[in-house]
């Protein structure tokens, strides 16, 4: 059984572990409410809610027919709740589900969509707000590339799809229907955004050790960024249930993940700059160590050896 100074050295472990990470996240919260930002939000809202608005007012309607059409109305097994009696209620929560079911369908593509823009125009703003504002004397090395980061995008989307769908059967035990999905969309932000976040200050080599060894806090900040799109996608959702204000909830959720992704951005800069910043800082302080030792060792060595 482990004593009280185990747990001691645990908890000082986590400590230092999560200290970093909530750092990052108080000078990102800062960031995230300088008006700068807020304005960054301005452009991919705009530009998804004009995308979004033309896309639903020419396809919903002939989504929920073509699905009321196809699932409901001419399958047995779902149309015998028309004969059901009216008191369950249920040909009423047949008028909800159809829409839900239309809305569900389409949410990755609007998450896609509002992500895809805030890429374009969002993210890099906020690494060169960040870069100048905190980490000015930061060497930048490009070790990244608009290939690469194509390459790291569509590869992680790829192993996000196939366990989205291997994994799909633990979804009917509970447990598994909310971490599996948050799991997989933090990894899928971890993997996507530290690339971004390192790859105009850090050369190729320091971005793999940087995500190797910081590969549970960045997953962790991915986790937590993913929670974070439980609002806005409950809001889209929620669309189902009022059909006649669906335009301000749709707005309003694009609104709010394109918010989310811009302060997972900041976030991930300012963990992914830092650990950088560090890790620099640690292989200098290695080469002065091992300079010294190399001139310690000549010193001590006879004149005849040093001629």
């Amino acid at each position: 059984m482990a004593g009280p100074e185990a747990h001691g050295g645990i908890f000082q472990k986590a400590v230092a572990l999560m200290r970093p990470v909530l750092v990052a996240f108080g000078r990102a919260l800062l960031s995230q409410l300088h008006y700068r930002m807020l304005m960054l939000t301005l452009l991919p809202f705009v530009l998804s809610v004009l995308l979004w608005g033309l896309a639903l007012w020419w396809g919903l309607q002939p989504m929920i027919d073509w699905l009321q059409k196809n699932y409901f109305a001419g399958n047995d097994g779902l149309g015998i709740a028309n004969y059901i009696p009216a008191w369950l209620g249920l040909g009423v929560l047949k008028t909800v589900i159809i829409p839900w079911l239309a809305l569900w369908a389409l949410l990755p593509l609007m998450i896609l969509t509002a992500l895809l823009f805030v890429g374009a125009f969002a993210l890099p703003a906020t690494a060169r707000h960040v870069g100048h504002r905190h980490f000015a004397g930061l060497e930048m090395r490009k070790g990244g590339s608009l290939l690469g980061s194509i390459w790291i995008s569509l590869s992680a989307f790829i192993i996000f799809c196939v366990l989205w769908l291997l994994t799909l059967p633990l979804w009917l035990i509970p447990p598994f229907a909310f971490l599996i999905p948050l799991v997989l969309w933090g990894w899928l932000t971890y993997r996507v955004f530290a690339y971004e976040a390192l790859a105009a200050h850090a050369d190729k080599d320091e971005l793999r050790a940087i995500l190797k060894i910081h590969r549970w806090p960045l997953l962790l900040i991915g986790v937590i960024t993913g929670a974070l799109g439980a609002a806005p996608t409950m809001l889209w959702l929620g669309g189902a249930l009022w059909l006649v204000v669906f335009p301000l909830l749709a707005a309003g959720s694009i609104w709010l993940y394109v918010l989310v992704f811009v302060f997972t951005g900041l976030w991930f800069e300012y963990y992914c700059l830092a650990a950088l910043a560090k890790y620099r800082a640690a292989a200098e302080a290695a080469i002065i160590m091992a300079e010294r030792e190399e001139g310690q060792a000549l010193q001590q060595l006879p004149d005849s050896s040093r001629r």
